[in-house]
């Protein structure tokens, strides 16, 4: 908005910038408090051109190798950066699956080019929009009434190759049953844009959009968390806080849309009802533990997916039965391994996370401390070393926390989940539909969930707002 000559404030709850991509800082270690994976380097590098910058001019990136480390009820797998490497890893668990890679991929760069470039930045107000040659010509192509489990079924049949090509759907929205295959695209970017790390952590992102911001002459205003919206004659005007008043000629909402509509919003302005929000289907929350440990680990690479236990049990407990998983996969992000500022010299910082049901009652310290106590165990016998004995900083963060810094509708660490009657005009509307100089940007509305996607949703909601009121 400031780039297209608008006076911008931001009103921001917490002590600086990046909301749920916050950083922690506790005895020598310093960690990444959410996103933790890099993908789409072409969207970063999208964001930072439109101010006459590159991605470089900010922080500096790492390409991955291997990009990740699966642990396994056998052992674990490493899966190479290279193509033709990874090609080779599928032919030596399935014969004619390198073949089958080169289909796959060959289909999920199409849905990428096409989903990336047209549907992710289409604001979602109209079917109209959608009324576009290439889209109407590809839509089968795009295989929007597939879901991903069916389209990765027909080409692999190696459970572990199934596993490998569905989990990025599982952690981020919803079961690859659920799921269109469109989303193919997420392999895409995971096989051929690579795994990256920002050096210095993925708050650098957060740095470099804040200090572009700045010299665009945005002005923050931070520990200032929103009270109330005030409607005059039918318009929002401003934002009440505990400092005072800020009147506004356009609103634009980054903060959780549920909760802006709910609590901030007079009820006769609020485009959807309670019935409405407990019908949708979220994606999930989180476990998440920040841990320092006392000494290096060995042979530790710097995302591990613990993929030791049953995929489809824990997929129904996140999704069918919503219940607290029993023996749930896990992720470890040890980014310490890549970049030693993240911890005193000759230490570990990990980064541990269980995805839950969004939602779930009972979120207790001892919950939280059963959990983990039962993942770093199964860490550490894959390992091979021993952790628990030397951990020296341990906070954990879930629901409830969710809840209580972002205001995060049943606590859910990533938005909606990506179904088919939950994608582009059928998600919550980036214009409110009471207040024509209300919008919204962020996870729970479109184009979706994670960190690229948000970054795409400021630039779709401001051309929204650029669309309505024009620039200045």
């Amino acid at each position: 908005m400031a780039k297209y000559g608008w006076d911008v404030t931001v009103l921001e709850k917490h002590a600086g910038p990046g909301g749920r991509a916050r950083q922690l800082h506790a005895d020598g270690f310093t960690f990444d408090m959410g996103p933790s994976w890099y993908w789409m380097p072409d969207v970063f590098e999208r964001y930072f051109a439109q101010f006459g910058h590159q991605v470089s001019d900010y922080y500096t990136l790492d390409r991955l190798d291997p990009s990740y480390r699966v642990y396994w009820q056998d052992g674990p797998m490493d899966i190479p950066a290279d193509y033709e490497a990874q090609k080779a890893m599928f032919e030596s668990i399935e014969p004619g699956a390198s073949h089958q890679l080169d289909r796959f991929i060959q289909e999920a760069a199409y849905k990428y080019e096409v989903g990336i470039n047209k549907l992710v930045f289409k604001p979602g107000q109209s079917l109209t929009e959608f009324f576009d040659a290439d889209l109407i010509s590809g839509v089968f192509r795009l295989d929007v009434f597939n879901s991903i489990k069916t389209h990765v079924g027909k080409l692999f049949k190696d459970p572990k190759l199934r596993q490998l090509l569905e989990f990025p759907v599982l952690f981020l929205g919803a079961l690859p049953e659920k799921t269109p295959a469109l989303y193919s695209l997420m392999n895409y970017a995971d096989i051929k844009g690579g795994t990256w790390y920002p050096r210095g952590g993925m708050y650098q992102i957060v740095h470099g959009m804040y200090q572009n911001a700045l010299e665009l002459g945005v002005k923050f205003h931070f520990n200032q968390e929103v009270q109330s919206i005030q409607v005059k004659s039918g318009k929002a005007s401003a934002v009440q806080t505990a400092d005072g008043l800020f009147e506004a000629d356009v609103l634009i909402s980054g903060a959780d849309y549920h909760h802006t509509e709910t609590q901030l919003l007079p009820e006769a302005y609020r485009s959807y009802s309670n019935s409405y929000w407990e019908s949708r289907v979220m994606a999930p929350s989180s476990l998440i533990y920040y841990v320092g440990v006392k000494k290096r680990l060995h042979n530790m690479l710097h995302h591990s997916l613990f993929f030791d236990t049953s995929f489809d049990v824990h997929g129904k407990e996140i999704y069918v039965s919503k219940s607290w998983p029993v023996d749930p996969l896990f992720y470890v992000s040890a980014p310490s391994v890549t970049d030693t500022s993240v911890a005193p010299d000759g230490y570990e910082n990990l980064f541990f996370l269980v995805p839950v049901s969004a939602g779930l009652e009972g979120d207790t310290n001892e919950l939280r401390d059963r959990y983990f106590a039962q993942i770093l165990k199964r860490m550490e016998v894959h390992i091979g070393q021993s952790v628990s004995s030397d951990v020296i900083f341990y906070k954990s963060f879930a629901r409830q926390d969710f809840v209580n810094e972002y205001h995060s509708f049943k606590g859910n660490a990533y938005g909606l989940a990506n179904t088919l009657l939950q994608t582009a005009v059928l998600k919550p509307a980036c214009r409110s539909k009471k207040l024509g100089n209300l919008f919204y940007t962020g996870q729970l509305t479109v184009p979706g969930p994670g960190v690229p996607p948000s970054l795409i949703s400021g630039e779709v909601v401001a051309g929204q707002v650029i669309k309505h009121f024009g620039r200045q």
